[in-house]
């Protein structure tokens, strides 16, 4: 099974995410009462309901709290993974992406029957920050499969506090760089996304490259691990 051997693929990924951008759309997140003190006015709770893609069945929901360029806290909560697996899961966010998740029926461009990472950027977007469970978060860390949860009988349950907005690349509202302010801005406003990836299309009981072959991201990895599995929009 591939857990947590898989390595960081760090540059390599993140370049292929940044290389897709279109169209743009607004949207809006709601307001939440904020603490006292200074940045208060820049405070939300976001929260998300995950669905499920590919046919994975997996769901669950998000809550995440926003202040100024910082998730001060953020839960996952998920069941129906691929057991026993790492799940990458991103907070995803383009200034030209449509902030919303994607649909198999508009974006699967090469008619395969799934709906791979990349055909699926032009609605969220590239990665902002990567939900791992130690060390960084930034995009840098796409595939940090040693550092992302591993689910025990097909679920898990996220914490972490403090975590940084930085620069990332694509992001920007001509798809350059968006600045760490920019980008927590944008995702206070309801325009992040959270995806988890990683689902066993073939029920072998472990990520394989099986029919579906290798990930669009890196030949080495099956595109079972990198696929998204579930999807949902924090507002």
């Amino acid at each position: 099974m591939m857990k947590k051997s898989m390595t960081t693929l760090g540059a390599t990924v993140l370049m292929l995410f940044a290389a897709t951008s279109v169209g743009a759309s607004t949207a809006s997140a709601h307001d939440t009462e904020a603490p006292k003190g200074k940045g208060a006015g820049k405070t939300v709770t976001l929260t998300a309901t995950l669905t499920e893609l590919n046919g994975s069945g997996t769901s669950g929901h998000v809550t995440a709290i926003v202040r100024n360029k910082m998730i001060k806290n953020i839960e996952v909560h998920a069941e129906g993974l691929t057991p026993d697996a790492p799940h990458a899961q991103h907070i995803h966010f383009g200034d030209q992406a449509q902030h919303e998740c994607p649909t198999l029926l508009a974006q699967d461009l090469n008619d395969d029957g799934r709906l791979s990472t990349v055909e699926g950027l032009p609605s969220y977007g590239p990665v902002a920050v990567s939900l791992t469970t130690t060390g960084d978060t930034s995009p840098a860390s796409i595939l940090a499969v040693d550092r992302f949860p591993v689910s025990e009988d097909g679920m898990y349950h996220y914490n972490r506090s403090n975590i940084k907005f930085t620069d990332v690349a694509g992001a920007g509202p001509t798809g350059g760089v968006g600045t760490a302010k920019e980008v927590a801005a944008a995702i206070r406003a309801g325009e992040g996304v959270v995806v988890i990836h990683g689902l066993d299309y073939d029920e072998s009981g472990a990520y394989s490259f099986g029919e579906k072959g290798a990930s669009e991201l890196d030949s080495a990895l099956p595109a079972e691990a990198t696929d998204p599995a579930a999807c949902g929009v924090l507002r």
